[in-house]
């Protein structure tokens, strides 16, 4: 098939979306289709359209469900649009109707859905490689926190959690990715002038971020929306335990009984969490263990397997 794979950030954002884009385009070209992965259709005759991002790429949706509805949709649900846009936003709920399937990225994300689109729905976690360990740094407990400065990812609530970590931790964390703004750019350096255990080193390659990752002891990921996030899948790829804001998104991918949430926006409580698992082997093991099982679900030829079959019904469907 000729797939349009609509993607509303380019390569150079090094965006999760732009990720999960070009690992998409190989699993489907592997499979033998033909793909062509764009920021905004270019209207070329296409037999299925793959968009993600229901409201941002809401002018290419539209624009091929009237030139071919009969041909399949496929629109992949982000964060922002399971718990934001759809429920107060025009385009992205007219592209949920568009759709001939939706795509969650974890198994939360058809909870935010009206019940009549939940037979449209698929889950396909995300997925990494195996990611080798390399030696951690030697008299530190390191931190990594990934993801760019912007509000919905919470992003200096780990830099907050240092200041209540006791005198004695030997706690660095870490955090990778570009401000999004000035006004966040200003605030990180002057986090990182007051809080000398969080450092900022912007935004940084893939391959850079993977060998951060391979070195560190555990990641947090604080957002306030998710809808499944990348760095996640990476964590448990390097076997890096998780502490993760409680919000659905974050429970779609580690499970109802995961020990290692926090409740959103409480940096108290992350801090006491970042000191157990510094301090406790049996709580980092009950940690670890979890993400082991978990990671299950988020291996590529899994994840390659529920893209191809999806296409593959709908293939058939229209044929």
């Amino acid at each position: 098939m000729r797939i349009a794979l609509i993607t509303p950030y380019g390569r150079e954002t090094r965006t999760g979306n732009w990720h999960t884009a070009a690992r998409w385009a190989h699993f489907l070209r592997e499979a033998g289709h033909t793909v062509r992965v764009q920021v905004e259709w270019d209207t070329r005759a296409t037999d299925l359209m793959l968009a993600l991002h229901a409201r941002r790429s809401f002018p290419s949706i539209r624009a091929f469900a009237e030139r071919f509805p009969s041909r399949p949709l496929i629109v992949t649900l982000t964060g922002t649009d399971l718990y934001r846009d759809i429920h107060e936003n025009h385009d992205a709920r007219q592209s949920l109707e568009f759709a001939h399937r939706l795509i969650v990225l974890q198994d939360r994300g058809v909870d935010e859905l009206p019940a009549h689109l939940a037979p449209r729905t698929r889950v396909i976690y995300q997925s990494s490689p195996d990611i080798a360990r390399l030696p951690s740094p030697a008299q530190t407990f390191e931190v990594l926190v990934v993801g760019h400065l912007r509000a919905e990812k919470d992003p200096f609530r780990a830099a907050l959690a240092t200041a209540y970590l006791p005198e004695h931790s030997q706690t660095h964390v870490t955090h990778l990715g570009g401000a999004l703004s000035e006004e966040m750019a200003e605030t990180a350096e002057l986090a990182q002038r007051k809080l000398s255990r969080w450092h900022w080193r912007g935004q940084v390659s893939h391959a850079a971020v993977l060998k951060q990752l391979a070195r560190a002891d555990l990641m947090v990921i604080s957002s306030v929306m998710e809808g499944g996030a990348n760095v996640v899948c990476e964590a448990l790829a390097a076997d890096v335990p998780v502490l993760a804001s409680h919000m659905p998104g974050n429970i779609g991918m580690l499970g109802n009984d995961y020990p290692g949430y926090f409740p959103v926006g409480d940096e108290r409580l992350l801090a006491r969490l970042l000191s157990l698992a510094e301090n406790d082997p049996d709580f980092y093991a009950e940690l670890l263990g979890h993400c082991r099982i978990r990671r299950e679900l988020m291996r590529p030829e899994q994840e390659a397997s529920r893209l191809r079959q999806l296409v593959a019904e709908l293939e058939q469907g229209a044929g």
